[in-house]
């Protein structure tokens, strides 16, 4: 799966952070609430963005490469009373427990595959629909339908994606310095 992007919905008196990933050979997309300091690592990792220093993930990747070992890919595995539990597969064979912000981060600065579970497609999917059929300043639109992709959804995750997603449109997965 691509990292679609990571948006914030700005609504009182929270905010919700939000990473979608989406299918590459396909159409549905996989909407995660995420914290906020979670979303800057992963918008920052997607950007390319560096710092002089290490911070968590740099420090946990280079400390894998330290001990010989590589991260090879990414997996959402589960979702379990509303969390995305994912992760970590090791190219010695292992594989760690990890947050999904946190495995999703690590993928996008060790260039890896993020890969889903066809159980947490079916839980918790969406299919992002763009309509080509817009009047040109609307080009690009982003409607929202929400698939029935599977049964046994957590509602009040389901719910509360829904409504967050009724509020997005294109232009929030467009890259401002493409502009």
């Amino acid at each position: 799966m691509g990292v679609l992007g990571v948006r914030v919905r700005v609504a009182d008196p929270e905010h919700d952070v939000l990473v979608v990933l989406s299918e590459s050979d396909g159409e549905l997309s996989l909407p995660i609430v995420i914290g906020p300091h979670e979303g800057v690592a992963i918008a920052t990792a997607q950007a390319g963005v560096t710092s002089p220093r290490p911070g968590p993930h740099d420090l946990l990747l280079t400390a894998l490469h330290a001990a010989g070992v590589a991260l090879e890919s990414v997996r959402i595995t589960e979702l379990r009373e509303g969390t995305f539990i994912a992760e970590l597969v090791l190219s010695n064979g292992k594989h760690v427990d990890a947050r999904a912000s946190d495995a999703i981060s690590l993928a996008l600065r060790a260039r890896v595959d993020v890969y889903c579970s066809e159980e947490v497609l079916a839980q918790a999917a969406i299919v992002l629909a763009y309509d080509d059929d817009e009047d040109v300043e609307d080009e690009g639109a982003l409607h929202i339908e929400i698939s029935g992709v599977g049964s046994g959804r957590e509602e009040d995750a389901v719910a509360e994606f829904r409504e967050f997603l009724d509020q997005i449109d294109a232009s929030d997965f467009e890259d401002p310095d493409a502009r």
